[in-house]
């Protein structure tokens, strides 16, 4: 230890012993009674801190809950729909392809007599005056009397039609079968020849005249679906008419004539070829049990429940407790259309919450009091919309868009509150108990310390203190000798360097603080020098980037340059991943001889760009030349490529391909991606170019590496060009467009216009990625014959 004077002193209370045993054991046993008070106090605060807050989270947490549990049911829901529209569609689908093309439908219709008599005999009822082919086929087709000639006999128009709907032998049962469950499809015919066919087979015309007297003789669509065909027209002659963009339309829930389910009807109208008029509709139904199940099985809590409802509040699908909770009264009544609609209506709930609930818009959640064995109870509800219908029933076609409520006792869905709250409290008196025990514990140790600790330290401080008056009178040469290695003589080492520092600085502040200032001045002026350079090659690498750009699009080929060919379309589309893409395409003419053209080359920006020009000079400096040959022309473009990429030292190549028409031949040639054909017929074809060729600019003669393949190309043909940017574009969840994707899309856009194919792949693509960044530039190219 340091010289701190004689240790034997007797300790009095005006000792500086006595004094820092009163001062500092006495701060320390206030600060100690403080901090444990206020441990204390926080504790309690804490508790009734966290006791809200865990209420505030766990209310949250379960209204959260609550509106996820409707999202997910309401999600299930509309796929369920969504299923069945889409089977619906498919079999529009090939009905209406079987109208658009008259000889088709003859010649499918005439194999199905050939090969299928039972789909397409028919014998006479006597008594009900109708006509019905007999069992044994896929399908049953009714003609009703007034359909019929003098001999009993389907007039000729009535004949074709029954033969060509034959098709639905062919397409419904694999319907049936797969995709969404559904009770049966059908195939309506026109106002002027309603023939009813319905797979699978039933006794369609014997149930009708039963439970529907008189309908042989009225007409079908009046009788049954009053104003559904009117609307229908309305369409044909202005499909903005339609109060939900989509040719489905719905009924509302019915008891179905034939199985005496409840069940929902969803039609897909048929256009005449010409598109003016309606030419009778595909449909499906399926039960309402299939969303009932789904909305029944809801269960919230212990004794929550869901319910679907229609936009005029009718409930379609509930369990018995929430029909009884909900007060709601069951009642059916039969309409002169042929329908038993179910009526079981919130408005006309027992319960006045209820009968007052806002169903024309969302309202999130809401508190409500129920009326339950004579007491009011309160309970939360949540009501989602489902995405808008086009809704049928008895009149014209209006949107429709469905309910799907959640509701649940609030006392449930506190109980988990009530127990985190006791949890809580229990807790708290435990902390408590042993904050007291901890606090008691470190005021002995403390008093401990506080004696055995006085006399070491004191001495050393005194030690220190004289020290500190010398440096005081600015006698910085003094030093503290360390005796000890412990804290106080950690002070005394820190006092010493402290006092080294002091004297250094004293002698040579002046000196230093010149030194630090020409410093700051020098790296001032080099940073500023450093700013001015930087912001010179930011101006011209923005003005180098801008020309590429604008050069890049002033080639790409003119809107009026794709239109002008007479046998053939073409459109295109480009995006740049960066402000200047890699991405190639052109159209080049000379006489009556075509060139298209696709590439890509590796990476993106200023560097790609400036090759991607080269090579749509080059090409078009070789057409016009009239290099007509395939293998030349690649071979020649590669050969000027490569001397032009060894000169600027642009370490990139790319993979090209062409396409060479003159009117009657379509050649191939060239290595890039697959191209994909859609034939007139549906058919998909894909061609790998891999055996064509190899990259361009990699060697300075690819001529024995490069092959050409003729590709047939005849009138409906369609022919699509892309870059990989297309296929690998992905989405937020790391999943690739892909090349069975893009063929999908190219095949249900396939007889439209290639402006259309191309908007609409686009736009699909465009869907997939959503916000996700595009790393890759994309280009499409869509030809097809006329």
């Amino acid at each position: 230890m340091m010289d701190m004077g004689s240790s034997k002193r007797p300790v009095g209370l005006s000792s500086f012993r006595a004094k820092f045993i009163l001062v500092v054991g006495g701060a320390v046993l206030f600060d100690l009674l403080v901090s444990g008070g206020l441990a204390l106090w926080n504790v309690q605060r804490l508790s009734r801190d966290a006791t809200l807050e865990v209420g505030q989270g766990l209310e949250a947490a379960s209204q959260e809950y609550i509106r996820t549990y409707a999202d997910s049911t309401a999600a299930q829901v509309n796929l369920l729909l969504r299923q069945v529209h889409n089977d619906v569609d498919t079999l529009a689908g090939v009905l209406q392809a079987q109208i658009d093309n008259p000889v088709r439908n003859s010649d499918v219709g005439a194999a199905i007599a050939r090969t299928s008599p039972d789909s397409v005999s028919l014998s006479y009822d006597e008594k009900g005056k109708w006509s019905q082919n007999a069992p044994g086929s896929a399908s049953v087709v009714s003609v009703w009397g007034y359909l019929l000639g003098e001999d009993h006999q389907p007039k000729p128009e009535i004949r074709r039609d029954i033969e060509t709907s034959a098709v639905l032998d062919l397409v419904a049962p694999s319907l049936l079968q797969h995709g969404a469950s559904k009770l049966q499809m059908y195939y309506i015919g026109p106002r002027e020849r309603p023939i009813f066919r319905t797979a699978p087979y039933t006794d369609q015309a014997q149930t009708f005249d039963r439970l529907y007297p008189g309908h042989n003789e009225a007409d079908f669509w009046n009788f049954f679906f009053p104003g559904l065909y009117e609307s229908w027209q309305g369409w044909a002659k202005d499909m903005k008419t339609r109060p939900v963009a989509d040719d489905i339309t719905q009924t509302a829930p019915y008891t179905d004539a034939i199985t005496g389910k409840l069940i929902v009807s969803f039609f897909h109208p048929l256009w005449t070829a010409d598109r003016k008029d309606v030419a009778g509709t595909a449909g499906a139904d399926i039960t309402l049990d299939q969303l009932a199940q789904t909305v029944e099985n809801v269960k919230v809590a212990q004794s929550g429940f869901g319910f679907l409802a229609m936009s005029d509040g009718n409930v379609v699908a509930i369990n018995g407790t929430g029909e009884q909770t909900l007060g709601l009264r069951s009642a059916s009544g039969a309409s002169g259309t042929g329908v038993t609609g179910l009526e079981r209506s919130l408005k006309g709930s027992a319960q006045p919450a209820i009968a007052k609930l806002a169903l024309d818009r969302e309202q999130g959640i809401q508190h409500l009091l129920l009326q339950r064995d004579g007491n009011e109870v309160p309970y939360i509800v949540i009501v989602k919309k489902l995405p808008a219908t086009n809704l049928w029933s008895s009149g014209p076609v209006r949107q429709e868009a469905m309910l799907l409520g959640v509701v649940v006792p609030e006392r449930e869905i506190d109980a988990s509150l009530y127990a985190a709250q006791a949890k809580i409290s229990e807790a708290t008196n435990r902390i408590v108990i042993y904050q007291i025990l901890a606090i008691l514990m470190s005021l002995l140790i403390v008093t401990i310390a506080v004696f055995a600790a006085s006399k070491r330290i004191t001495s050393g401080i005194s030690a220190l203190a004289g020290a500190a008056k010398r440096i005081q009178a600015q006698d910085y040469s003094v030093r503290v000798a360390i005796t000890s290695k412990d804290e106080v003589g950690a002070a005394g080492e820190a006092f010493n360097r402290m006092a080294e520092q002091i004297s250094y600085h004293t002698e040579n502040l002046e000196q230093l603080v010149e030194e630090r200032t020409a410093q700051i001045a020098d790296q001032k002026e080099e940073i500023s020098a450093l700013n001015a350079q930087l912001q010179r090659e930011n101006r011209r690498l923005g003005t180098e980037v801008a020309v590429a750009e604008r050069i890049q699009l002033m080639v790409l080929p003119l809107q009026q340059e794709l239109e002008e060919f007479q046998d053939i379309e073409i459109a295109a589309y480009m995006r740049p991943a960066e402000e200047v893409g890699g991405d190639y395409y052109d159209v080049l003419k000379n006489g009556k001889r075509l060139k298209i053209g696709i590439g890509d080359v590796t990476g993106h920006g200023l560097e790609s760009g400036v090759l991607m020009l080269m090579v749509q000079s080059v090409a078009r400096a070789l057409q016009e030349a009239g290099n007509t040959d395939a293998v030349k022309f690649l071979a020649d473009l590669n050969s000027a490529l490569f001397k032009n990429i060894v000169r600027t030292r642009i370490d990139k190549h790319l993979t090209l391909a062409f396409l060479d028409y003159d009117g009657k031949e379509m050649i191939l040639s060239g290595q890039h991606e697959e191209v994909v054909i859609v034939r007139a017929n549906g058919e998909i074809q894909r061609v790998d170019t891999m055996d064509l060729g190899i990259p361009i600019g990699l060697d300075a003669d690819i001529s024995a590496f490069i092959k050409t393949r003729e590709i047939t190309f005849e009138k409906g043909d369609l022919i699509l060009l892309h870059t990989d940017g297309v296929t690998e574009a992905a989405n937020g969840a790391g999943e690739m467009f892909g090349i069975e994707r893009l063929c999908s899309e190219a095949l249900r856009l396939k007889g439209q216009s290639a402006e259309k194919v191309v908007s609409g792949i686009v736009t699909t693509l465009m869907h997939f990625i959503g916000s996700q960044k595009i790393y890759d530039d994309i280009t499409l190219l869509a030809v097809r014959h006329r």
